[in-house]
């Protein structure tokens, strides 16, 4: 128990995605005070699974409504705001990239302006991705290296992370920005994600899809490690040092889309089902990794879960959650 929290008024977007749920989950075991902004109901998130939602506070509305979020933050006296909620899809944001700027751009700049302007906020972290920094020859991405995404989504998180660092810079508003590579976990509902389809589908004895050509390289982070970072950035933003900056969450292993799912149909015992290679995938970066060199030496953040730990906990929760729907 992190004593920290104790009583704390924290604010949460994103509370029914997948580390949203388990950030709520962590700040209620540590005796905070959670108010949730939920756009809406998703029965089948952890937030509902776990019953945790009995425990918080839901507010009712959208990221982009100024109004809701100034009346939030100030009515339930928030001291710390964490800022998970987005259009978080890929492929989504290809095929609709306004309603992914709304989410993920105005969104963004709507809560900072809320926060900057409720005097009790202390703390904000923001969830910036490896994908605001867009395609580059040189990995790994360093927390210097520019933030250029040229897609739909890459180019909201980029946005997202620029407004954040201003909000900083001109406000002096006490940001934190993490900056993570994909997340996977039990919980996750995005079926369209290599993890949870992965799963899914060898549990219904389907050969697994990949959408690209399974050469694309990308950072997997584990949900439980995750929370962890977020809870430990939110405390050092105790010190001035920290605000503003940026700051890479990773365990430095990079497996190629096929490794990935390789590893997984071997953890479920069924390499008899060769993965489905589709080739289809498009406006996707091709490689991505992250160093967690500044986290490490700043934050004295490690990870905990290996790649393959990680997921073998998540086979065990969708084995339980698909025999349980």
């Amino acid at each position: 128990m992190n004593n920290y929290w104790k009583d704390k008024n924290v604010f949460v977007t994103g509370a029914t995605g997948l580390v949203g749920s388990w950030l709520t989950k962590r700040l209620v075991d540590e005796k905070s005070n959670v108010v949730c902004l939920v756009r809406d109901m998703v029965p089948k998130s952890i937030l509902w699974l776990s019953n945790y939602y009995k425990k918080v506070t839901i507010v009712t509305g959208c990221l982009e409504d100024y109004n809701l979020a100034a009346r939030a933050l100030n009515e339930y006296e928030i001291d710390t705001v964490f800022h998970l909620g987005a259009q978080t899809i890929v492929g989504t944001a290809n095929r609709s990239p306004l309603t992914t700027f709304e989410s993920n751009i105005k969104g963004t700049w709507t809560l900072l302006e809320a926060a900057k302007n409720c005097s009790l906020v202390k703390r904000v972290i923001v969830a910036s991705s490896d994908k605001a920094y867009g395609s580059h020859d040189k990995l790994p991405y360093k927390e210097d290296t520019p933030l250029r995404g040229l897609h739909p989504y890459d180019c909201s998180k980029s946005c997202a992370d620029l407004i954040s660092q201003m909000y900083y810079n001109s406000y002096h508003l006490p940001v934190g920005i993490a900056r993570c590579g994909n997340f996977f976990g039990g919980g996750d509902l995005n079926f369209s994600r290599i993890v949870p389809g992965t799963i899914r589908s060898v549990i219904n004895n389907e050969r697994p899809i990949i959408r690209s050509d399974g050469s694309y390289t990308r950072d997997y982070i584990y949900v439980k490690d995750a929370v962890d970072a977020y809870i430990l950035l939110a405390q050092k933003l105790d010190d001035k040092r920290v605000h503003g900056e940026a700051f890479n969450f990773s365990n430095e292993n990079r497996y190629t889309v096929l490794e990935l799912v390789n590893l997984i149909i071997k953890l479920m015992d069924r390499t008899d089902l060769k993965p489905d290679i589709q080739n289809t995938a498009k406006s996707e970066i091709i490689h991505q990794s992250l160093s967690a060199e500044k986290a490490m030496k700043v934050l004295g953040w490690q990870s905990k879960y290996s790649v393959e730990a990680g997921l073998k906990e998540t086979i065990a929760w969708y084995k339980d959650f698909f025999n349980n729907v």
